[in-house]
């Protein structure tokens, strides 16, 4: 059986990749973006990631639907139909059994020639609020995956895929280094800061601004991402004993995880519901642009369990990320015992139960 994933969500998809794994005679492709972001030249994660786990990856382009006009505009639209004829050739060449879909623009033109064959359709819905992509993704699909519950007559509630062997603290190979390098001290205060599989720019520039008295409250894990503002290459240079600085995180995502005591992050569900299950508090800086203004809720939602303190994007800066930071680290014993209650909103097993519905949809 070949199961053919595809979506922009990457942390859910490895999860549920390593159940499939586990079916005899079961085969995974992944069709995905190639780079981060329009303009950007800087590799995807899953580009990298995904040849290393033993999953054949194939990337397609195409464009998305804009909520405003950019320079990019009218080039992504020209897009759309380009994406489309190589989504039609990926079905007809790889005769998938079914597909999954994580969201975001590049898996809708491999749904829609997926429908057109009659492929079985399930897509996973991770957040609060549904995407524009899932939105129009869901008139394919067959089965929606939900993490929380809703009404929809499509959906199954699974919950939200937890990388568990990354929060197993299993260590597996990662493309970007060939061994992880020194964790900070077990004493003091470890701090994450990370603006996700894309990293941040903004936050790139905050955490620079202030780094000389962030390091003397804590120590720094700083996950910059791959831009082509050069923060790491930047950032890099300015790398001590207090201050680690990553592209991003591979397999020993759980590890770090596990020697932290606060993370910086944007307000994505899957890094919430990972923190959630973890009882990690968290300083969210949602991205303000997000269709449905997304990133918001999740982070208000999350905010009522007391799990996270918001820093809007309008208010950040080296001085006011110092400023939440430090009053976090302050009261970090308190935070901590309100984070634990988010735990009860997690799903443990969602990933063995979306890879169960995948293959059941054969």
């Amino acid at each position: 059986m070949k199961v053919l994933i595809t979506g922009a969500h990457f942390t859910p998809a490895v999860a549920v990749i390593n159940e499939l794994k586990k079916y005899k005679d079961t085969e995974v492709v992944y069709v995905g973006r190639k780079t981060t972001l329009e303009g950007d030249k800087a590799q995807s994660a899953e580009s990298q990631i995904l040849p290393g786990l033993g999953v054949k990856f194939i990337p397609i382009i195409t464009g998305r639907l804009q909520r405003s006009f950019t320079i990019y505009t009218i080039p992504s639209l020209l897009k759309i139909p380009i994406g489309l004829l190589q989504a039609l050739y990926i079905i007809l060449s790889e005769k998938p059994d079914v597909i999954l879909s994580f969201g975001g623009y590049v898996a809708v033109p491999t749904l829609l020639a997926g429908w057109l064959f009659s492929i079985p359709i399930i897509i996973h819905e991770q957040g609060i609020v549904s995407g524009l992509a899932n939105r129009i993704s869901s008139v394919f699909a067959d089965k929606i995956a939900v993490s929380f519950p809703t009404q929809n007559p499509k959906a199954i509630l699974t919950g939200n895929p937890l990388r568990r062997k990354m929060l197993d603290g299993v260590k597996l190979p990662h493309p970007s280094h060939a061994s992880p390098e020194a964790m900070p001290a077990e004493r003091g205060v470890n701090i994450l800061v990370t603006g996700g599989n894309q990293g941040s720019h903004v936050i790139n520039l905050a955490v620079e601004e202030s780094l000389d008295k962030l390091i003397k409250i804590a120590s720094i894990i700083h996950v910059t991402g791959d831009n082509k503002f050069g923060d790491f290459e930047r950032l890099e240079k300015r790398r001590s004993e207090k201050y680690i600085v990553k592209k991003w995180i591979g397999e020993e995502w759980g590890q770090i995880l596990k020697k932290v005591d606060l993370v910086v992050s944007r307000a994505g569900i899957n890094t919430l519901n990972e923190l959630a299950y973890l009882g990690i508090p968290a300083l969210v800086i949602p991205i303000p642009y997000l269709f449905e203004n997304e990133q918001n809720k999740n982070a208000k939602y999350f905010e009522g369990l007391g799990l996270a303190k918001i820093l809007p994007q309008s208010k950040l800066s080296g001085k006011s990320l110092l400023e939440n930071i430090r009053l976090m680290v302050d009261n970090l014993d308190m935070l901590k015992k309100k984070a634990e209650n988010a735990k009860k909103i997690v799903i443990p097993d969602a990933a063995k139960r979306l890879a169960l519905e995948t293959i059941l949809m054969v």
